[in-house]
């Protein structure tokens, strides 16, 4: 790539990430009014939103989410990492703790309240572990200098970051183009949109993304991960 592509490559995936934060800025403010007839929280009865632990847990995820959301993106931009490894160790390390200390644990909060029933309360817990250990796995193999587990795991740990775009999207799908019914929809993306991603990033792995991304973070390597 001419250095002219890198940096429009930079300016448009900037705005992308800019344009993308703004978005889902002004999905999660009007919840910082701390009403509890708004959007997802009128889902929820009254004992519900009015527990503490709850809307502890609540306020906590949306708000880390977006962060590590927005972290995560960033870290996919190999021109930041080249320009400044300081940078891309200190947004890591946001991301990392983010999702460790407080969004996933938040998370498993808010699966114990989940609408749906077992199977929904049992498919959240089970997307906020995978999450965490994904997470930390890639942490570990950062702190091991594992350099191509490290990217393997921080794929694998950001499509379940993902997992909150992906269950609105497929639920719009499923409900207004295959008309199914909003239970069968709940339930369906509940699994589908954190397992199906995380199946397509391993099969993305298979076919050379980790060794994309490890080239072009560390240019060294590009002779010895040639493909």
């Amino acid at each position: 790539m001419t250095p002219m592509l890198r940096k429009l490559f930079l300016a448009l995936a900037a705005l992308f990430i800019a344009a993308f934060a703004g978005l889902m800025l002004t999905k999660t403010l009007p919840y910082y009014t701390f009403e509890k007839g708004i959007h997802f929280l009128t889902t929820k009865s009254d004992e519900t939103n009015d527990n503490p632990v709850f809307r502890a847990g609540f306020y906590v995820h949306i708000t880390t989410s977006l962060l590590v959301l927005v972290a995560g993106l960033l870290q996919f931009l190999p021109v930041l990492a080249r320009r400044g490894p300081g940078l891309h160790r200190q947004l890591g390390k946001c991301y990392v703790v983010g999702i460790l200390a407080l969004a996933a644990p938040s998370g498993l909060v808010l699966a114990r309240f989940a609408n749906g029933g077992l199977a929904a309360q049992v498919g959240f817990t089970l997307q906020c572990l995978v999450w965490w250990l994904c997470t930390w796995r890639a942490y570990r193999a950062a702190r091991q200098r594992q350099w191509s587990l490290h990217v393997d795991w921080m794929l694998r740990s950001f499509a379940v970051t993902l997992a909150a775009l992906a269950l609105r999207g497929e639920s719009y799908v499923m409900y207004y183009v295959f008309e199914t019914k909003p239970i069968e929809t709940y339930l369906t993306v509940t699994w589908l949109s954190w397992v199906g991603n995380l199946v397509l990033v391993e099969i993305l792995l298979e076919v050379g993304l980790g060794r994309y991304f490890l080239r072009e973070f560390m240019p060294d390597l590009r002779a010895k991960l040639a493909v």
